[in-house]
Parts: C-alpha cells; structure tokens; sequence
C-alpha cells in the first residue's frame, strides 16, 4: 500500500480516536454519581456494577485474541463498537440494577474487544517505523478528548435534572458510532484476515505466544508497569492523595487537570526527543520518573492538610504525565514488532490480560496495606515496584531484536507482514 494511502489511513483513525475520547469524557466522571444519586442505586450494587467490565475482561480476552487473528480486527473492532455504543443507549434508559447489569456487560464486552483489535489494526494499517509516532498521537488526543468531554459534561450535568444525564449518556453511543461508520466505509479496505491475501500462516495458538521468550519477558514488564501505574491511579493513588495527605477533592481535581494538560502538550514533543533512541531507555526514565512521583506523594503525606501537601500531590501527578508520555508510546510499538503478524490479536489479549490483572492487584494490594496504615509500606512497595520494572526492562533489552527496540527503521513497505519466525524461539 503506498505511503499516501496508510497516511489517510492514520489520520481517519485518529479522527475516530478523537470523537471516541470525547464521548467517553462525557461520562466517565459520573457513573457512580449517575447510578447511586440519580437512579437511586445503593452503593453496594452501584460498586459491582461498575466492576462488571473488569471482570468480564479476564474471561473474555482470551477467545477475543482468537478472534481477531481469524477475523481480522477491523470486524472485531466495529462489533467492540457496536457493543458499546447499545450499552451507553441501555444505560441512559436503566432504572433498575438488572438494566445497569446488562449495559454494563456489553460495556464490558466492548472493552474486552476493542484493546486487542484497535492495537492489531493499528499495526496493520501504520509501517512498524511509523507505529510509536502514531501511538503517541493517539494517546494525546486520547487525552484530550477525555479532558474537553469531561469539561463540557460537568458544566451540563446536574443530580437535579435526570435528564442531562440522560443526555450525556445518549451523546456518548452516539460518539461510538462515528468510529463505526468510518471503519465500515472509508476503512472497509484495512484491518481484513492476515492470511488470506498473503503468505502468512495463519496457524497458532496461545502457547506459541507463551512460548516466546521475548514477550514473556514483555509480559512481566507490562504487568509490572500497569500495577505501580495505571493500577493505582483510581485506587491507591487517590485513596493516599485523599485520606493520608489529607488534601482536598479541589486538588485532586486539579491534580488530574494538570496530569491531562501534561500529556497533551507534551506529548508530540516527547515524541520528538524519543525517536531513534531505544525504546528500551525510554522506558527505564519512565521508571524512574513514576519512582519520582510516588516518592513525592509520600512526601505529601509528610505533612497532611497542608498547602504543601496539596501542592506535592499536584507535582506528583504532573511527574507521572510526564512517564505516560515516555510509556504511551514505546510499550505497544514494542509488543506489536515482536508479534508475528497472524498472532497479533493473541499477542495483544495476553497483554490485556495482564495490564487487567494489574488492575486488579493493584487496588487490592493499595487497600489492604492503607486500611492497616501502612502508608510508609505503600510508597515502598510502588517506589521498589518501579525499580523492578527498571531491571524488567533491561532483561528485555538483551533478548529484545533492535527493529522491534526502535533502533533500526524497517523500509521494507508490505515486508512487515512476513513470519517474524526468529522472535518467537523459546
């Protein structure tokens, strides 16, 4: 496929990544608030309603893989759509628990779909020396449609008025249908079964993806990353931000507004600084940057309920944006280099079911050890954590081949859709 052609390509996905982000910051501030306050929901049921996706994920992430490599992940990615556009529409309509049960489940299902296509489509559609620009792009409109959906719905809603949560609700299926159109249209020609328009094999199985030792390797380090990062964001970091620093919800709003404001500006810089350098290297400053932040929120918690705290808490949120930028996106260039290009959808569920494990742990882990006030044990364990994901990532850099690292720019045009066969020796 010519340049020009995989340029227009990019860019339409990255316009449905953009309206996608925007629906999803309508509503992802309010569920709890929608369901408990609105729908009069008690918060115990509210609790498990809203941990449906996570679990289904777990069951679900395994035979999704099988499926993207068998259908391709443009199919797989327009039913996560669909999928999620009907929850978003049944979840405006739900007055009951049962009704938000089953918005949630197709909720869940989208999530469980959509991750492992949208990555494997991505690297079906973007060259391999191209796919870390685009990921960083991505991220940063991710981002930033999440941050004006966010704005906009927080000046719109109101617990008085059902109906503008309704309306958020509705405006968010709606979102989820543009993607699905330009998928069904201007895409229709990506994202089709590897094997059938190639010489690819399109054998395999999860134990030719466990067998690769590269991406063991990978695993650990996803999972690692995800446990001292995005598996504490909503639980252990704001749960120490909020009850033993003490500072108020104004700056942990705050907080997260500078954490999105990093991300978007900083983001096509990074970029910049990043490209030609190990991929790697990369990842250990991540590390070392998350160590910073969590080291700075401990400090926080020094000296509780003050301006200070407020203050290093806000900071410590600003260092980890600046880690995302750095992780976003080296991580999935690494993981979709190292796939052989019929197994792309397994390579990408296995580390969806890591990166959902972690999310798991991660809270279970950050609840338990500040329920019993260890505070000083909890900052230990997520700055040791990034030390571990430090030396994760210098034990992948000795086994990992230097094109799937960023070191050498592949040019071989449709040669990216060879067996990588040398990756995957156990």
């Amino acid at each position: 496929m010519p340049g020009p052609a995989r340029s227009r390509d990019a860019r339409v996905l990255l316009a449905g990544v953009a309206i996608d982000a925007f629906g999803t910051g309508l509503t992802l501030p309010f569920l709890v608030v929608y369901l408990h306050a609105v729908r009069g929901l008690p918060l115990e049921t509210v609790g498990l309603i809203v941990a449906v996706p996570a679990a289904l994920a777990l069951f679900l992430l395994g035979p999704v893989g099988v499926l993207v490599d068998r259908l391709g992940p443009r199919r797989v990615m327009m039913t996560a759509l669909a999928a999620a556009a009907s929850g978003a529409l049944l979840l405006s309509r739900a007055e009951t628990a049962p009704a938000a049960f089953l918005a949630r489940t197709l909720t869940g299902i989208a999530a469980a779909a959509f991750w492992p296509a949208n990555d494997s489509l991505v690297a079906s559609v973007i060259p391999s020396e191209q796919r870390q620009r685009y990921f960083g792009v991505s991220f940063a409109l991710l981002n930033a449609g999440i941050g004006v959906g966010g704005v906009v719905s927080a000046v719109f809603v109101n617990v008085a008025h059902p109906d503008t949560f309704v309306a958020v609700y509705r405006a968010d299926a709606l979102t989820f249908l543009v993607p699905l159109v330009l998928l069904a249209v201007p895409l229709r020609h990506v994202g089709g079964v590897y094997g059938r328009a190639t010489a690819v094999p399109t054998a395999g199985t999860y134990g030719d993806v466990l067998r690769d030792r590269v991406f063991r390797r990978l695993l650990m380090l996803s999972f690692v990353s995800s446990f001292v990062g995005y598996g504490q964001v909503e639980g252990g970091w704001t749960a120490y931000a909020n009850a033993i620093a003490r500072v108020s919800t104004r700056a942990l709003g705050i907080a997260f507004a500078v954490n999105t404001t990093i991300i978007v500006l900083l983001q096509v810089v990074v970029l910049r600084l990043i490209q030609g350098r190990p991929r790697t290297r990369v990842l250990m400053l991540q590390a070392a940057l998350w160590a910073a932040s969590w080291a700075i929120l401990g400090a926080a918690g020094r000296v509780p309920a003050t301006p200070l705290a407020a203050v290093l808490v806000v900071s410590a949120f600003g260092v980890f944006a600046v880690g995302e930028t750095l992780m976003s996106p080296t991580l999935p260039a690494i993981r979709n280099d190292v796939a052989p290009v019929a197994l792309r959808g397994r390579y990408n569920a296995a580390a969806g079911v890591a990166f959902q494990l972690a999310h798991i742990t991660g809270p279970t882990v950050a609840g338990f050890l500040l329920g019993a006030n260890r505070r000083d044990v909890f900052i230990a364990v997520l700055v040791g954590g990034c030390g571990l994901l430090g030396l994760a990532t210098l034990h992948l850099e000795r086994v990992l081949p230097a094109e799937a690292n960023g070191v050498v720019s592949e040019r071989r045009g449709e040669g990216d859709a060879r067996p990588h066969v040398h990756r995957r020796c156990g």
